[in-house]
């Protein structure tokens, strides 16, 4: 199912793939094999791609482009998004001491248009400041972004990891409301229920991201006491929703808060990225998604 994630924002998938660890796996590791997994992705109604300047030590997007470039047409199926801001030493940077955020206009204009460049497009459905840069004002960072909207070389803005006076800053400086905010959350971080941050997406109207929805898969690891009691919860709960696995539980319990976050889907295995469109129709009933809350805590509500 596609939406728009905010009146004035694209159409999305209501989960997305991400592809921040596609060089680490075989499975994707060729823009061969990586345009396949695209095309699965497209069949399972995955459409929309996350992607960010820094993924594979700066590498994602030119391995983006080389698959896109293998089809061209698939670009029209397509949502990309990406993400810019964060420099880190490395072998493409070696002068660069330290890791900084920059999040000038200069800067911003400069990742997008070599962005643009690597994956072979002429837009960017959604760019996204990756995270604050302490060191630049909101009008500094809304100049960047604004040119862009206004040269059509993007469709719309956002932000990454944005708390919610950050975002209300920057987005009073923009010429076209940010679309998003692409958060850390799911089962074993619930911070954006709490610090105001999903509060602030349904006052906004736009839907929030879910960064490792999985919990970068501690989810799954039998050393992870909340992990424990969520595998017991999901057996518990498993047959009332067809044999739902904890993942899929997981991925619906994201999807059911009233903001509607849209999770970006790390792995690389064909048959968790299948489970995972299995998910988007689960709809957990109210005592289920407490139910799983209370596991995930340890106790319960207050």
């Amino acid at each position: 199912m596609r939406s728009p994630i905010a009146p004035n924002g694209p159409t999305f998938s209501q989960l997305v793939y991400g592809t921040w660890r596609v060089l680490d796996d075989a499975a994707t590791a060729t823009p061969q094999n990586l345009l396949a997994r695209l095309h699965k992705c497209v069949e399972l109604g995955i459409t929309t791609i996350d992607t960010a300047e820094i993924y594979g030590l700066y590498r994602v997007e030119e391995f983006v482009g080389q698959a896109l470039k293998l089809e061209p047409s698939l670009r029209d199926k397509l949502e990309i998004v990406t993400k810019f801001g964060i420099y880190v030493p490395c072998e493409f940077h070696p002068d660069r001491k330290t890791a900084f955020y920059n999040a000038t206009a200069e800067r911003i204009v400069k990742s997008a248009e070599k962005s643009l460049r690597l994956m072979g497009i002429d837009h960017i459905d959604l760019l996204l400041v990756h995270r604050p840069d302490w060191l630049t004002s909101a009008d500094e960072t809304a100049a960047g972004l604004n040119k862009l909207l206004k040269d059509g070389k993007i469709r719309s803005a956002g932000v990454s990891n944005y708390n919610v006076h950050q975002f209300d800053l920057l987005n009073s400086r923009m010429d076209q409301p940010l679309v998003t905010n692409q958060v850390e959350f799911h089962l074993l971080h619930m911070d954006p229920i709490y610090d105001g941050v999903l509060d602030q997406c349904q006052q906004h109207k736009f839907k929030p991201m879910a960064w490792s929805p999985l919990a970068g898969g501690r989810l799954m690891d039998p050393a992870n006491e909340a992990g424990q009691r969520l595998r017991k919860a999901a057996e518990s709960l498993s047959a009332k929703y067809n044999g739902a696995t904890l993942d899929q539980l997981a991925y619906a319990w994201i999807m059911a808060h009233p903001s509607q976050p849209l999770p970006v889907i790390g792995t690389n295995k064909i048959d968790r990225l299948e489970a995972a469109a299995k998910a988007a129709t689960i709809k957990l009933e109210r005592e289920d998604w407490y139910a799983l809350w209370t596991a995930a805590k340890g106790h319960g509500i207050p």
